[in-house]
């Protein structure tokens, strides 16, 4: 079977996935909607998929070889003012990120994959896994056992790109990280309420807080390796209910995104250290709790060049490869290319006209369907040739 001239075929119910998972958009662990219609999807075609953890899998063919499709499912905690008559009605979820288009894509391909399963020379495993935006997905499903009966022996995802981009782009990285670890904190103070005339009487958090914000930044300015890419954002700070009144509490949450994994031991060890000695100085105490704690993402460069090698065996109009592409946003299928090698590809979902001016995360970002056949296809397509070429 050519899986992209199928996947073009499937085009429309791929979309219809799409606008499902969008209008009904959830988010973090607990996707029940959306975890509900894959199950009857994948039920439709004839296969048994099962519960993972808060995640869906299934299987199919048989085989010493397997090799797992990803696809996250979640969306952001965020209103949508994307414009489209599909939009979540919620106001408080919407796919700002693309995974709608993430499930939909691996529904496509394990349609076309049962079509021609008694000639799959393996075993292909669909792993459909919620709260990657809080990072705890991947790693929620691999403690429920997703690597295993069957073993994996690779992994393969994509992730779609929205902006002023050509469909047809394909962009990867064989040699380097591809994207930074992250580390989510969450550092409370403790200090001394009082009135806010005495201040003398209190130890005020708050100050305590602007000292240690302003401290952690200097852990970038000289500390970290300036030949290692760093960053640490403070995006939260919450204190405080009166402006006459020196609280007892407050409240920092941040993250620190790395592409090098020592640098990121070092400076998730120097957070805490700087944030309790600083309490210190002005009498008061912190207590440290881990939000997230992801790699960076570095895939298999073998397994990398193969994959890229399969897609441009497929006619796919205006295709395009573009290697060495890095990000300092996160993803948590960093944890799966810890475990077994894999490999994660950006394919552009993007329009080159005034749709294209929004980024992922914007409530008004839009991304083009276009993608859906070529998402679909690239992942039939790469799953049957590599259980081929790995028999």
């Amino acid at each position: 079977m050519n899986y992209y001239e199928r996947a073009v075929e499937l085009k429309d119910e791929i979309v219809s996935h799409r606008r499902y998972f969008h209008t009904n958009a959830e988010v973090g662990l607990e996707l029940p909607k959306t975890r509900e219609y894959i199950m009857e999807q994948l039920k439709s075609y004839g296969m048994d998929p099962k519960l993972c953890g808060h995640g869906v899998t299934a299987t199919l063919g048989k085989g010493d070889k397997c090799i797992l499709l990803r696809a996250d499912m979640d969306a952001l905690p965020m209103p949508e003012e994307s414009g489209e008559p599909f939009a979540c009605p919620t106001g408080t979820e919407a796919h700002a990120c693309g995974h709608d288009f993430h499930a939909a894509m691996l529904l496509g391909a394990a349609k076309m994959l049962k079509e021609t399963e008694a000639e799959l020379p393996g075993t292909v495993k669909f792993m459909f896994q919620p709260a990657e935006e809080t990072f705890e997905g991947s790693q929620d499903m691999i403690d429920a056992g997703i690597l295993e009966n069957p073993p994996v022996d690779a992994a393969l995802a994509y992730h779609v790109t929205s902006g002023r981009m050509p469909i047809g782009l394909v962009m990867y990285n064989d040699q380097s990280t591809m994207m930074f670890s992250v580390d989510g904190f969450r550092i409370r103070i403790k200090g001394r309420g009082s009135h806010g005339a005495y201040p003398h009487t209190g130890i005020d958090p708050i100050n305590i807080g602007v000292h240690i914000h302003l401290a952690l930044q200097e852990l970038i300015a000289r500390e970290a390796d300036p030949n290692k890419a760093c960053v640490l954002t403070i995006g939260k700070f919450t204190a405080g209910s009166a402006a006459n009144i020196i609280p007892e509490t407050a409240v920092l949450e941040g993250t620190l995104r790395t592409n090098d994994n020592d640098e990121r031991i070092k400076l998730v060890r120097r957070i805490k250290e700087v944030a309790e000695a600083t309490a210190a100085v002005y009498g008061g105490t912190v207590t440290m709790e881990t939000l997230s704690a992801v790699p960076p993402l570095k895939c298999d460069g073998e397994l990398t060049g193969e994959m890229v090698g399969y897609m441009k065996e497929l006619d796919i109009p205006g295709f395009m490869i573009y290697p060495g592409a890095s990000s300092s946003a996160s993803e948590d299928f960093a944890v799966m290319a810890e475990k077994v090698p894999s490999t994660f590809m950006y394919l552009s979902a993007g329009y080159m006209d005034e749709r294209g001016d929004y980024n992922a995360h914007n409530p008004k970002v839009q991304f083009n369907e276009e993608v859906c056949p070529i998402g679909a296809g690239c992942l039939a397509h790469c799953a049957v040739r590599w259980l081929q070429e790995h028999k």
